[in-house]
C-alpha cells in the first residue's frame, strides 16, 4: 500500500531536481549560444521550439477540466493568455538573451532569482491580489538593498554595457512578477488543465515570435553542436518539459513549496558559469546574492513571523 506514494514522491522529487537544474542551466546555454547566434534568434528559438513541444503534448493527452473543452473558448481569455504571453516569455526572454552578451551566465541566473521579490511588490501594490505582512515587507526592503549592491552604481563613472545588461536582467525580472500577478488575478481561477495553460502560454508566445521573424531570426548565423544542443535544451526542454513537470510539483507540494526552486536555479547557474566558462564574481556580487537570498526566503514568509499563507506562483522563472 505504502509503495505507490514512496514511488509518487521520489517522481515528483526528481521533476524538481529537473526543473531546478534546467531552468539554472539555460543562463549557461544562452552564454554559449551567443557564440553563433543573435540575442533575438536565442529566444526565436526557444518558445519556438518550447511551443511545440508543448503543443504536441497536449495533441497526444487533449487534457480536459471535468469534462470540458481542451482548449478554452471564451476570446477574453485568449487575450488574457496574449498578454502573459509577452509579459512572460517574449519580452524576458529577449532581455535576458539581450543582457548575456554583457553580463555573465552566473549573474543573469542571480538576478532571475530576484523574480520572487518583484512578484510580491506588483501582487500587492499593481494587482492587489495578496497583502504583504510585515517581515514580508521587510524582506523586500532587504532584496531591495541586494540588487543596489550587486549593481554597484558607485563603480561607474560612465553607463557601460555590463549597467545597461543588469538593468536589462532586472526589467525582466520584474516582468515575470508582472506575470505572475497578473496570472494569478485573471486566469488562475479558470478550469483550464496545466499543460494546455502552459501551452497557450509558451506557444501564443512562438507565435508572436514568428509574426517578429523578419526582425528577430534572418540574421546570419554560425551553427555548431554545442549551440544547436543549447538551444534545442532551452527550447524543448526548458521552455518545454520544465513547464509540465513545474505543473506536476506544483499540484504535489502546493506554490509555496514548489516555488523553492527559485533557490535551485541560482546555484546551478553560479556553479555552471564558474567551473564551464571560468567566470569570476566580484566581491559585491555574492554579498547582494545573499541579500537577495535573505529577502526571498522573508517574502515567501519563511523567515520572521509564521503564517500559513501561500505564496503566488513563482516556480515559473527561468
Amino acid at each position: 500500500m505504502s509503495e505507490i506514494p514512496v514511488r509518487r514522491t521520489s517522481t515528483i522529487t526528481l521533476q524538481f531536481l529537473g526543473m531546478g537544474l534546467i531552468w539554472g542551466s539555460s543562463f549557461l546555454f544562452m552564454k554559449v549560444a551567443l557564440e553563433g547566434v543573435s540575442f533575438g534568434q536565442i529566444a526565436w528559438s526557444r518558445l519556438i521550439l518550447g511551443g511545440l513541444t508543448l503543443g504536441l503534448i497536449v495533441l497526444a493527452t487533449r487534457p480536459r477540466v471535468n469534462g470540458g473543452p481542451v482548449l478554452p473558448r471564451e476570446p477574453v481569455v485568449w487575450l488574457h493568455f496574449v498578454l502573459i504571453a509577452i509579459t512572460g516569455c517574449v519580452i524576458p526572454h529577449l532581455l535576458f538573451a539581450w543582457a548575456e552578451q554583457y553580463v555573465s551566465s552566473s549573474l543573469a541566473s542571480i538576478y532571475n532569482a530576484v523574480t520572487p521579490i518583484t512578484t510580491a511588490v506588483l501582487a500587492t501594490l499593481a494587482f492587489r491580489v495578496e497583502k504583504l505582512g510585515r517581515s514580508q515587507i521587510i524582506g523586500v526592503f532587504v532584496g531591495i538593498v541586494g540588487v543596489f549592491v550587486i549593481i554597484a552604481p558607485w563603480q561607474y563613472s560612465s553607463l557601460t554595457g555590463d549597467f545597461w545588461g543588469q538593468l536589462a536582467c532586472l526589467g525582466a525580472a520584474v516582468s515575470y512578477g508582472i506575470t505572475f500577478g497578473y496570472t494569478r488575478k485573471y486566469l488562475s481561477g479558470r478550469p483550464i488543465a496545466g499543460s494546455t495553460f502552459a501551452f497557450l502560454n509558451i506557444g501564443l508566445a512562438g507565435a508572436i515570435m514568428l509574426l517578429l521573424t523578419p526582425v528577430l531570426a534572418l540574421s546570419p548565423v554560425s551553427l555548431t553542436w554545442p549551440i544547436v544542443l543549447g538551444l534545442l535544451a532551452l527550447g524543448a526542454l526548458g521552455t518545454g518539459i520544465a513547464y509540465i513537470w513545474n505543473i506536476n510539483v506544483l499540484r504535489a507540494w502546493g506554490p509555496t513549496n514548489a516555488s523553492t526552486v527559485t533557490y535551485v536555479t541560482p546555484v546551478v547557474g553560479v556553479v555552471l558559469g564558474v567551473l564551464v566558462l571560468s567566470e569570476r564574481f566580484s566581491w559585491h556580487e555574492p554579498l547582494g546574492a545573499g541579500l537577495v537570498l535573505v529577502g526571498i526566503l522573508l517574502t515567501q514568509k519563511r523567515l520572521g513571523f509564521a503564517a500559513r499563507g501561500t505564496a503566488p506562483d513563482l516556480a515559473r522563472a527561468r
